[in-house]
């Protein structure tokens, strides 16, 4: 799964308290409480946007700075770009001391905690181009009826495929799977001595995809129930049970990875479920690797996949928000999109831009079709002990009681949406 994901997971279990804590109250510019319910009045002249972002390095930081220049251009504004060492932690510190940067970078499982907290403007009805948008993203980021933030990016699962090893089991275009049957099919063709037909990540990253494909998920819809005990999601876990149990498919630490992504680039493995984020691994450790990205398979009910992605969040206490409102809509058209995309390694948020997305990485078609059919991330506030906890569980499925795991994972969720 992303790192960047995981990272800010873990840093917003310890920041919680703080987040949580805070009531976000900036006074706008005519002396009126935002309280994170309307936007501030746009200011009179050019106006200097602090925006905030997660960074791999300084490539990433100029890449952001670039993207902006043709809006300051425009406008009259300026962008100050900040790559965050520690985001979570720097806009928990911000929102306490009543000065956050104006737009930042949110991810998907720590947005309604700030939303939540009323630390986050819902602008995202205000865009345009809300209708461009993949359903999947505004959905993500909608919490209490409202659109709060611009999508800036996605990446998607797909089967990734060892195209040496697929051909030496002789197996062409024709045997990708298409169903669970398929799937464990070609498995099984696959696994030869110490190589595994298949490596799934041993958390609900991993094992998510097979309960959208047996027409289930953690939570309904607009995430106020629990709808993890069903027969849909029995199905979906039993089936990753049954691949574990045959001896083609394992967890990754099964075949001393740290990864589906490290089996798959020492021929540990055959196939993984991974997600876009692959490439730049695949060009920086594995060079020599032939792969192939293909959509997941369908399970009894629909093909399935899951997202991830991030938004960009406009600060509650934002002296500024109409020019940071402006800079969104901007990022949010084909062009700025298509070169973050195109320098991040990830897709871009708007359904214009598939078309060229498409021609200019055909490699990358199967994750971008997923976009259609993506189950977004759970991002009820409070919930990540509990998804942290199934992560857990999930380590005893192999042997364990698929039954059990779900039923216990819909107590501790229940528990925390009453």
């Amino acid at each position: 799964m992303p790192p960047t994901t995981k990272h800010a997971t873990a840093v917003l279990v310890a920041c919680l308290t703080g987040v949580l804590g805070l009531v976000a109250c900036g006074a706008s510019e005519g002396g009126e409480v935002s309280g994170g319910s309307s936007v501030q009045p746009a200011a009179s002249g050019p106006v200097t946007i602090r925006m905030m972002i997660t960074s791999n390095g300084a490539a990433d930081t100029k890449l952001q700075q670039d993207t902006v220049k043709p809006w300051e251009a425009r406008t009259g504004n300026t962008v100050e770009v900040i790559a965050a060492s520690d985001i979570d932690r720097q806009l928990s510190q911000g929102f306490s001391t009543g000065s956050p940067p104006d737009l930042f970078f949110t991810d998907a499982k720590v947005f309604q905690s700030y939303a939540k907290a009323g630390d986050l403007v819902p602008y995202g009805d205000q865009l345009d181009m809300k209708g461009d948008f993949y359903e999947s993203l505004v959905s993500t980021f909608t919490y209490d009826g409202k659109f709060y933030c611009a999508p800036k990016d996605f990446s998607t699962l797909a089967l990734l495929i060892n195209t040496d090893l697929w051909e030496q089991a002789g197996l062409g275009h024709v045997d990708w799977p298409q169903s669970w049957s398929d799937l464990e099919t070609v498995a099984r063709k696959l696994t030869s001595g110490k190589v595994k037909g298949l490596v799934v990540d041993d958390t609900h990253d991993g094992v998510g995809p097979f309960l959208k494909q047996a027409g289930g998920w953690i939570v309904n819809p607009d995430q106020t129930k629990m709808t993890a005990d069903t027969a849909s999601n029995l199905a979906g876990l039993t089936e990753v049970q049954r691949l574990l149990a045959s001896g083609t498919t394992s967890y990754p630490k099964g075949v001393g990875a740290a990864s589906g992504v490290e089996a798959l680039g020492q021929g540990k493995a055959a196939m993984a479920i991974e997600g876009n984020w692959v490439k730049g691994v695949f060009r920086n450790s594995y060079p020599t690797l032939r792969w192939q990205a293909v959509e997941l398979p369908a399970g009894p009910a629909a093909r399935g996949t899951l997202l991830f992605t991030q938004c960009y969040g406009i600060a509650a206490q934002s002296k500024k928000q109409a020019a940071a409102i402006d800079l969104v809509k901007y990022l949010s058209t084909e062009e700025p999109a298509l070169a973050l995309a195109k320098g991040l390694g990830v897709m871009p948020p708007i359904k214009s831009a598939a078309a060229a997305y498409k021609g200019a990485y055909p490699s990358d078609a199967a994750f971008i079709t997923g976009a259609s059919y993506a189950q977004g991330p759970v991002t009820v506030a409070g919930m990540e002990p509990v998804l942290a906890d199934f992560d857990s569980q999930l380590q005893t499925l192999p042997g364990g009681d698929p039954q059990a795991i779900l039923t216990r994972l819909e107590t501790k969720g229940e528990a925390v949406l009453k």
